[in-house]
């Protein structure tokens, strides 16, 4: 003779109690939210994260300007580096504009040396600064708030469903016992 398990919960059953029923409805809606809630509230959030960082760059792309300009100061000996990564350092560059000679010291990518033409970006003020970020900035930022939303909503659900499975576990024990005083004493023939 063979059982059927799968579905129990669903199915009438003098075995089952009521905490099994919320527990199996608590499962189907917690299956939902991970497979549908979670995604979509990773797109919702990597959607505006997206527009938020594409306004960000087109900010900065309208305050910064590019200027070419060859490096005339002493580069150092060494690069830094942060991490394996090289950086960009100060040194001091020169350009023409509108017939101006102009000499500033400025940011120019690590590994340019002495007499290199090099892209050096300045804000609105004159001051030099990072050049604006990049496509792929915009998308790493993108996947990653979308990523940290699906998360965070995982993580709610699963929690959420860890407090219902233990308080349906509570609710099943007292059902238990409150069952098991009525049975007892038809069993072990005790009066309670």
């Amino acid at each position: 003779m063979r059982t059927r398990l799968r579905g129990w919960r669903w199915r009438r059953n003098p075995l089952r109690r009521r905490s099994d029923a919320v527990e199996a409805w608590t499962m189907l809606v917690v299956v939902v939210l991970l497979l549908v809630a979670a995604p979509l509230a990773g797109a919702v959030a990597g959607w505006w994260a997206h527009d938020e960082a594409r306004a960000v760059v087109t900010a900065e792309r309208a305050e910064r300007h590019r200027v070419r300009a060859e490096v005339v100061g002493r580069t150092p000996d060494t690069l830094p580096s942060v991490g394996g990564r090289e950086h960009s350092y100060r040194v001091k560059v020169r350009w023409t504009e509108a017939g101006r000679v102009q000499t500033v010291t400025a940011r120019v990518p690590a590994g340019s040396h002495h007499g290199d033409v090099v892209d050096v970006w300045f804000d609105s003020r004159g001051r030099s600064v990072a050049p604006p970020p990049g496509e792929s900035a915009v998308w790493q930022h993108t996947l990653a708030i979308a990523a940290c939303a699906t998360g965070g909503a995982v993580a709610v659900v699963l929690v959420g469903q860890s407090l219902v499975r233990t308080a349906a576990t509570r609710h099943r024990m007292a059902e238990w016992e409150r069952d098991w005083a009525l049975t007892e004493p038809q069993w072990t023939r005790r009066r309670a």
